[in-house]
């Protein structure tokens, strides 16, 4: 283990217990790390995280985001499977309305490491869908989890492993009490848009997402619903519940969903099944996602300060790999 300027182990002050807070700190706290971490919001996930559908989908995600997502996210179902319970890895299913079919074969040509189906297939694999398709994509490596019992799982791994979490943080703590008096050898922030000051190109993007609860739909895999404006995923959840989501628009505004998103929501879950025309809307929610101009998430360093920003829509997804660069750093190279 390196040790710092102390004579010990690494005092890290990590901010922010969103999904890269906390893949960070446990991350960090699994190296040997004494890791403080600070969250202004009242739990973990205050923010965008809380909000997030939680697909572990690399392969579909290459659809619209560059090489580097992908590579960087082939081991984020491993990282979590190995780090939280109830991580489903029974694939993605993409489908299309009769009317946008053709963008199926405009998705498989961007993606790869997918199976085409056909209607008895996607009824082999999703039995409350059967006659209501004729064509797909099935990604079989890929896999989900609900986010909130995820970052639930990661706070208690945490505390296990000898961390500090603070919530109701003030923004300009530093933790020296944590730390009789002395100061953090690192800090990482990862305070998403609260940072957009501090990091050139940094803003936000709205999203937005329907909870629904209907019994008499039963789904064991994401499915992905091609839209021609934006692609709507509806992610099965325990009890009958069903994430629907997300739209992305350039705005950091935390207004109320606009009644266009919810229809387009509401809509593309009917479409799947018309059952979703009785489900009960259990919640809505709006969540302000930090993205750089390119929408890849990054590890920067200023200092003895580590930013882990940019995460757009791939928070689940990215941040196993990130947190491994931030450990890397502190450490002052790979573990061994």
């Amino acid at each position: 283990m390196t040790k710092m300027e102390s004579g010990g182990r690494p005092r890290v002050l990590v901010r922010g217990a969103g999904v890269a807070g906390l893949t960070s700190a446990v991350t960090l706290a699994e190296r040997g790390a004494d890791v403080v971490l600070l969250e202004i919001g009242g739990r973990e996930g205050s923010g965008a995280s809380w909000m997030a559908g939680g697909m572990l989908a690399p392969w579909c995600e290459a659809e619209s985001a560059p090489p580097e997502v992908t590579h960087d996210s082939l081991e984020s179902v491993e990282w979590w499977a190995a780090h939280v319970p109830d991580v489903a890895r029974n694939g993605t299913l993409v489908l299309a309305p009769p009317r946008d079919v053709g963008d199926i074969a405009r998705f498989a040509r961007r993606t790869s490491h997918f199976q085409t189906v056909d209607g008895a297939r996607i009824a082999e694999l999703e039995p409350d869908l059967e006659g209501r398709f004729d064509k797909g994509l099935f990604f079989p490596e890929e896999g989900h989890l609900d986010p909130r019992e995820a970052l639930g799982a990661l706070r208690a791994r945490l505390v296990a492993l000898g961390g500090t979490i603070v919530v109701n943080a003030p923004a300009d703590r530093m933790a020296e009490d944590s730390w009789h008096g002395a100061r953090p050898d690192w800090v990482v922030d990862c305070t998403g848009i609260a940072a957009e000051n501090q990091l050139t190109g940094l803003r936000g993007v709205r999203g937005e997402m329907v909870l629904l609860r209907c019994r008499e739909v039963t789904l064991s895999r994401p499915v992905r619903m091609l839209h021609p404006r934006i692609p709507v995923y509806i992610v099965p959840r325990a009890d009958h519940l069903f994430m629907v989501g997300a739209t992305m628009v350039e705005s950091e505004s935390l207004a109320s969903m606009t009644l266009r998103s919810m229809v387009e929501l509401l809509t593309a879950a009917y479409v799947l099944h018309p059952a979703f025309g009785e489900a009960e809307i259990v919640e809505t929610g709006v969540g302000v996602r930090p993205a750089y101009p390119d929408n890849v998430p990054a590890v920067t360093v200023h200092g003895r300060t580590v930013h882990v920003n940019g995460m757009y829509r791939h928070g689940f997804l990215l941040s196993p790999s990130r947190a491994r660069q931030v450990g890397d750093i502190v450490f002052g190279g790979p573990a061994a």
